[in-house]
C-alpha cells in the first residue's frame, strides 16, 4: 500500500498551515535519510507557484492510501 504525505502551503504571518495537495511514495523500498528531503523538493517543484512560494510548502504526516 502506497504512502501518501500531505502538502501544506504555510502562511507564517497567522502561522496556520493550508492544504494544497498530495504526494504519492511510490518507491517500493526506502529512501532512508533522504526521503523527506526528496519529498520536499518534489512537493515544491509541483506546487509551488515561485521562488519565492516553493519556499513555504512544507511536507507533513504520513497516511495510508
Amino acid at each position: 500500500m502506497p504512502k501518501v504525505y500531505k502538502v501544506y502551503r504555510v502562511d507564517y504571518r497567522t502561522k496556520t498551515k493550508i492544504p494544497i495537495g498530495t504526494i504519492v511514495e511510490r518507491r517500493k523500498s526506502p529512501r532512508a535519510n533522504e526521503n523527506p528531503l526528496s519529498l520536499v523538493k518534489l512537493a515544491r517543484k509541483i506546487y509551488g507557484e515561485s521562488v519565492e512560494d516553493q519556499f513555504r510548502i512544507v511536507v507533513d504526516d504520513v497516511y495510508s492510501a
